[in-house]
Parts: structure tokens; C-alpha cells; sequence
């Protein structure tokens, strides 16, 4: 009986070498924080609980979530369970999916009514290679730059799509800061936005959208998908995926697809790659130098990113005679809405009256091809 209870203890997380640690502590301690600021603060709470929990999952000593599978005589002993979830990501499907589901509910018709939004979704990925440029100096290889870079972008799908294609060992820290940037958008741009630009350029009132038919949203995704995969091979998985939910919600006649790819695959997929991507920031590959420096690259990529929108938005409005509020510049990252929502609420301060949201939209969901294109071109220099 003495050496059951002797056992148990024994196996418990508190005993042995490969017992709980200091490191455990401080990544459990951090997985608490994303926990409160998803539960509390409701930053990007769909994405960013299941990558908190997935963290402390993994770094609970001896459960063996991450473990992989292993050959006991001549039997295969099963992996931990997020080790399964995640290969979804190692092998790049999930983040496609999601991209499905993103096209799913985006509305690109701000875009097709002002194709200008193109070019503040083009000057927002400016971050992206910046941020490159910085790595590259800091000592990371081509592939990990190109990984690091992408956080730049926004786009939390794209930088883990990415990174398991260059750099899948540091796929941890670059998933969960590209997920918390993302989730701190209306703490980040703000301030940017503000030292960029002056009172009478954020109050300025922008012409309503002309409207734009349903031929017209039925051709885009299709062009974009034949244009862009022509001119960048690499970008197809991502900006087809992308245009092909698009192109559900367009055509009217797959409501049932629809459906599906904006609420039942985008809820569980979501799930499998929150956690599975939590789960890579274990104590031993999270805690060191390197997770510190991408994370400062990381704020580096998406404050060039939204100045490089701004600054553009500026030019255009001087180039159009005062009729363009380069707060909208700053929705060229791809967080959408968010990004665009917050150049709502910052034009608003300045004028009750102003409503920007759907001028807004245009930038953003053109970040969100923006980034894809961006990761295509990585992956023709890297892959």
C-alpha cells in the first residue's frame, strides 16, 4: 500500500525530472494573462481562449498533450492529443479553411467601389518587408525573417501558414504574437494614428460608396483567384481559398455551403488551431532570446504597417483635394474589422457625424489579399 501511495506522488507534476519548473510557471503565468485579457478585456476572445488554454495544456508538466507518438515493441503508442490537432497546421490546412471562412462573410464591395483602397492595402504590407529587413540584421535566416515578417501583415492565418511552410520551430512565438497584436488593435493604432495625422484630416467626411452590382461581386473573386495566382503560384492556396468563400456568398445559390464555411467549419477549425497553435509555445521552445526579439519585431512590422497606410492615405488626400480622411490608411493592415472600426471610432471623436467604417473597409479587406500575396512572394523566395 506504502509504495502504491509512494508511486502516485511520484507521478504526479510535482516529482522528477521532468516535473513542473520554473518555466512551466512563468509560460502558465502567461497563458493566465491571454486568458484574462480574452475573457476580460474581450480582445479577439473567439481566437485568443483556445490559444491561451492550448499554452497551458502544453506546458502542464507529464500530461503530454504535444507528446509524439512512439513505437513500444511492436505497437505504436499515440501522440498527445494536440500533437494530432496539430498537424492540421504543419501541414497547412487549417489556416486555408479559415481564409474559406473569412471570404465567406467579407464583402468586397468597398473595394470594388473605390479600387484606390487597393493601393492603402498594398502600403500597409510595407511592415512586412521593413520588418524582414530588421531580422535579417538580427541574425535570422532568410525563411525566418520571411516567418517573422508576415506578423506585419495582421493576419494570424497567413503568419501560421507561412511559418510552417519556412520556419515551423518558431511557429509558437510567431502565432501568438501576430494573434495579440491582432487583438490589440484598438491599443496600437490609435496613438499612431493620432501623431500621423492632424484634427482637420481626421474630421474630414468622405462621399458615399457608389453602389456596386451583383455581377460585378460575382466577377471579382474569380479575377483575382486567375490573376494573381498566374502572376504568384505560391499565393493560390491562400487568396483561392479566400475567394472561393467569396464567391459562396456572392453567387447566392450555395446558401448551404455558405452556411457551413461562415459557421460550423470556421467554429471548429477555429478550436483545432487555437489550441494546436497554443500548445507550440511550450516552456523550452517559448522562453528565450529569440521569442523576445520577435516579439519586437512583431510591434515593429505593425506600426510600419499602419504608418505606411497613413502616411499614404495622406498623399491621396492631398492628390484629391481634401476629399479622402487618411484615418482609412490604417485599415490596410488585415485585421479585419477591427482594423477598420477603429478608424471609425477615432474619425467619429473627432466628428460625431463621420462614419468611415465602410470607406474603411475597402483598405482592410485589401490587406487581407495584400497579406496573401505578401506570403506568396515569401514562399517564392524561401520555400
Amino acid at each position: 500500500m506504502g509504495q502504491t501511495i509512494v508511486k502516485f506522488i511520484e507521478s504526479t507534476a510535482f516529482f522528477g525530472p521532468d516535473g513542473i519548473s520554473l518555466g512551466h510557471v512563468l509560460m502558465l503565468f502567461i497563458s493566465f494573462v491571454l486568458l484574462y485579457l480574452a475573457i476580460k478585456k474581450e480582445f479577439e476572445p473567439l481566437l485568443l481562449v483556445p490559444i491561451a488554454f492550448g499554452m497551458l495544456l502544453t506546458n502542464l508538466p507529464k500530461a503530454g498533450m504535444m507528446a509524439l507518438p512512439e513505437m513500444v515493441g511492436h505497437h505504436v503508442q499515440p501522440g498527445g492529443l494536440l500533437y494530432y490537432f496539430f498537424q492540421g497546421d504543419e501541414l497547412g490546412i487549417f489556416p486555408p479553411i479559415i481564409f474559406m471562412g473569412v471570404g465567406a462573410m467579407t464583402d468586397f464591395g468597398p473595394l470594388i467601389a473605390n479600387p484606390r483602397a487597393l493601393l492603402l492595402g498594398a502600403a500597409a504590407q510595407f511592415g512586412i518587408f521593413t520588418t524582414f529587413l530588421g531580422a535579417i540584421l538580427l541574425g535570422f535566416t532568410g525563411q525566418e525573417a520571411g516567418a517573422i515578417g508576415i506578423i506585419g501583415g495582421a493576419d494570424g492565418p497567413t503568419a501560421i501558414f507561412l511559418t510552417s511552410k519556412l520556419a515551423p520551430h518558431l511557429l509558437g512565438p510567431i502565432a501568438v504574437a501576430a494573434y495579440s497584436y491582432m487583438a490589440l488593435v484598438p491599443i496600437i493604432q490609435p496613438p499612431i494614428m493620432k501623431a500621423l495625422t492632424t484634427k482637420e484630416e481626421r474630421m474630414i467626411k468622405m462621399d458615399q460608396l457608389r453602389p456596386v452590382t451583383k455581377v460585378e461581386k460575382i466577377i471579382f473573386p474569380i479575377t483575382v483567384t486567375v490573376v494573381v495566382s498566374l502572376i504568384l503560384p505560391p499565393a493560390a492556396t491562400l487568396v483561392g481559398m479566400l475567394m472561393l468563400g467569396n464567391l459562396f456568398k456572392e453567387s447566392g445559390v450555395v446558401g448551404r455551403l455558405t452556411d457551413t464555411a461562415t459557421n460550423a467549419l470556421m467554429n471548429i477549425v477555429t478550436i483545432f488551431l487555437g489550441l494546436s497553435v497554443g500548445a507550440t509555445a511550450t516552456a523550452e521552445q517559448f522562453l528565450r532570446a529569440t521569442t523576445i526579439k520577435i516579439i519586437v519585431l512583431g510591434v515593429l512590422a505593425f506600426a510600419v504597417g499602419t504608418a505606411a497606410g497613413l502616411i499614404l492615405a495622406k498623399i491621396m488626400n492631398k492628390l484629391s483635394g481634401g476629399k479622402i480622411n487618411p484615418l482609412i490608411g490604417s485599415a490596410g493592415v488585415s485585421a479585419v474589422p477591427m482594423a477598420a472600426r477603429v478608424s471609425q471610432v477615432v474619425g467619429q471623436k473627432e466628428n460625431p457625424s463621420n462614419f468611415l467604417l465602410m470607406h474603411a473597409m475597402g483598405p482592410n479587406v485589401s490587406g487581407v489579399i495584400g497579406s496573401a500575396v505578401a506570403a506568396g512572394v515569401m514562399l517564392s523566395l524561401f520555400g
